[in-house]
């Protein structure tokens, strides 16, 4: 059975205002996309950080040479082939979420803000597991998995049309 650890830190206050029981949000959407992986290890841990977008623009020009905001960031630390550390509990990595870039987006496509953060939080723990979306093969395995994680949540394929049977 596998014992996963996910801390919320919420650097940004505007999250809880905006999104009810954010913290709770978070942690089943990180926990449902770690089962659904069949990747995660027996003892993980996760950390998300709900930050603001001055935090997230800062983090993606350090680390990634691109001085702009974006809605999600994945800083794993988990590598699925590397040997074993022998650490009882994994740190598989951060996921860290811009509010105004996610709440805009959100805005853009009609989505409600809890469902959209649910789609980034699923979407950044894939990465940290070790999915990706560089070529279109992996990137079809990986939006595969976020649908069918976000289908068995209640929430609608971010990449297509709404499905059917909702209202």
């Amino acid at each position: 059975m596998t014992r996963l650890t996910i801390d919320v830190l919420v650097h940004e206050t505007a999250w809880r205002d905006a999104v009810a029981d954010v913290e709770q949000v978070c942690r089943r959407a990180a926990l449902a996309a770690a089962e659904a992986s069949n990747r995660i290890p027996d003892a993980a841990e996760i950390a998300i950080v709900l930050a603001d977008d001055a935090e997230v623009r800062r983090l993606n020009r350090d680390y990634r040479g691109r001085d702009a905001p974006t809605d999600v960031l994945s800083f794993a630390a988990w590598d699925e082939f590397a040997p074993k550390s022998g650490a009882d509990v994994i740190p598989l990595g951060d996921v860290v979420i811009a509010f105004g870039t996610a709440g805009a987006d959100a805005t853009a496509t009609g989505t409600p803000l809890d469902e959209h953060l649910t789609h980034l939080v699923v979407h950044g723990t894939l990465h940290l597991l070790g999915y990706d979306h560089i070529s279109d093969s992996d990137a079809a395995v990986m939006e595969g998995l976020e649908i069918a994680v976000l289908e068995r949540m209640g929430i609608d394929d971010p990449y297509g049309s709404p499905h059917s049977d909702r209202t």
